[in-house]
């Protein structure tokens, strides 16, 4: 056994370790951490097992890739590949980093087994056993080093064949890419050159279709006019022989129902007793007057007998005085309507009654001519002045009677006799006799000491002015009629 001397330690410090050559570089600032594993082996320690490598990384998302392909656009198709292909080039990039850093440790393993190999000639007993130990393990180290050379190799290559493989995916997902850009511009523009042949023969389809119908239009016109033109030249008119034909017959009818009124009058004269002298004249219609005239010769003058006439009801026959109707003529307002007159003749202390056949009718189209009246905004009748509180009116001149939903107004010009509104001293009612123009006549009472009797143009026109003033009072909640008459239903 080799013994050492006192001067060992001297002698260690003189001939110290060669340092290792500065052209080494490496990869990382500290020492690999290793540990000797069963046999000698010397067993690298990882980390962190849960993180994964690179390659495997590029491999799984190769395998998503590759199962996603069916069901992903060909935007995302290829937006994929060139992610993959950028991962592969960094893995190439890793690939060579690892093959200098497994150069380095080559060179370094080498310069290290030297530098043992040199110490262990100069040292002895347990310090010798130490370095045949660490140059062992530099030997073990030095295998597991050309064993990870080779897996790097193989690594390397099928690296490249993974870019290789993800370029050539990528260069095809580009060109379906452009492929399917292009198909789709071209049927874009298709579409564009078909709409716009669309277009052009709509539009050249309406045009002709207007220039026809137009002209379709005035030959029919033409041909219209030449027939009506034949026909009233050599054919009567069938629409004029027509008219003729109907004016005739309700000519034929009007004068049926004069005979009838009258066949009416005379049976009902027949049934009376021989005593009764008077009897009623005129059409028992709105819009006409009764006359009593005497039919007998022991019949007295009608200025020598007082008169009165009343209003029956057709249903309950009870018998209604109407206020004021003391004279022989008397004309029927709309309140008479379906209603019978009763007129008591008073002669030389004997009283005589005359009657009406039947119940007073409405006058033809005069509900449909109120109607069209309510609908506008202004109602305004021309009429004249005959009396003002029972005193003759001197002027004739005409005034307006303006019948409104709130109140009635009479005024000439800018002038204003009188403005009120409805009101329970307010009454309306046709005149009470005054001769042949009473169906023209209506008394107006505005208020409690002021009245007027106004003529106006025609009978339809003052009974048109009673029922819509009647109906805006019934409105109202006002019941407007003539003088001592009772409550009057809405007309």
């Amino acid at each position: 056994m080799t013994r050492v001397g006192r001067d060992f330690g001297d002698t260690m410090q003189k001939e110290a370790v060669p340092p290792v050559s500065a052209d080494v570089v490496f990869t990382s600032s500290r020492f690999p951490n290793y540990k000797i594993g069963a046999n000698n082996q010397i067993v690298e320690v990882k980390e962190d097992p849960k993180v994964l490598s690179m390659k495997e990384v590029v491999a799984r998302e190769t395998a998503q890739l590759l199962e996603q392909q069916k069901r992903l656009s060909v935007r995302d198709l290829a937006s994929k590949f060139e992610k993959g292909l950028a991962a592969a080039a960094k893995l190439s990039d890793e690939a060579k980093l690892r093959e200098a850093a497994s150069l380095e440790k080559h060179v370094l393993l080498k310069k290290l087994r030297d530098a043992l190999e040199a110490l262990r000639g100069r040292v002895a007993g347990k310090n010798k056993d130490d370095v045949e130990e660490a140059i062992a393990m530099v030997e073990a180290l030095a295998v597991q080093l050309t064993q990870r050379e080779g897996e790097l190799i193989q690594e390397k290559a099928e690296v490249k064949k993974l870019a290789s493989f993800l370029k050539q995916a990528s260069e095809d997902a580009k060109k379906l890419v452009d492929e399917e850009r292009a198909f789709a511009r071209a049927e874009i523009e298709k579409a564009r050159e078909a709409v716009q042949r669309v277009e052009e023969a709509l539009q050249e389809h309406e045009r002709i279709s207007r220039a026809s119908g137009q002209q379709d239009i005035d030959e029919l016109m033409k041909e219209v006019q030449e027939a009506r033109r034949i026909k009233m030249l050599h054919q009567p008119s069938k629409v004029m022989d027509m008219e003729q034909e109907l004016l005739a017959l309700r000519l034929q009818l009007a004068e049926k129902s004069k005979h009838s009124l009258v066949l009416q009058k005379e049976l009902a004269m027949s049934k009376r007793s021989e005593d009764n002298m008077y009897e009623l004249d005129g059409t028992e219609a709105l819009g006409s007057y009764l006359r009593i005239c005497p039919c007998s010769e022991r019949a007295l003058e009608l200025s020598e007998c007082s008169f009165q006439w009343y209003r029956l009801s057709s249903e309950a026959g009870k018998k209604e005085l109407i206020s004021g109707a003391t004279k022989s003529v008397y004309a029927p307002e709309p309140f008479d309507v379906g209603r019978i007159l009763h007129a008591e003749i008073i002669s030389d202390g004997q009283m005589t009654t005359v009657a009406t056949t039947g119940p007073i009718d409405p006058a033809p189209g005069l509900g449909n001519y109120v109607e069209a009246l309510v609908r506008r905004h202004d109602i305004e009748f021309n009429v004249v002045i005959v009396q003002m509180n029972g005193l003759d009116h001197s002027s004739q001149s005409i005034h307006v009677l303006h019948v409104g939903k709130m109140r009635m107004k009479l005024h000439k010009g800018k002038t204003t006799m009188t403005k009120e509104y409805y009101s329970t001293s307010m009454q309306l009612c046709g005149v009470r006799g005054g001769g042949n123009a009473a169906a023209q006549a209506a008394f107006w009472q505005a208020k409690v000491g002021l009245s007027f009797v106004l003529a106006f143009e025609s009978e339809r026109e003052r009974n048109a002015a009673i029922m819509l003033a009647r109906r805006f009072a019934f409105d109202c909640n006002i019941i407007l009629a003539g003088p001592d008459d009772r409550a009057a239903p809405a007309t």
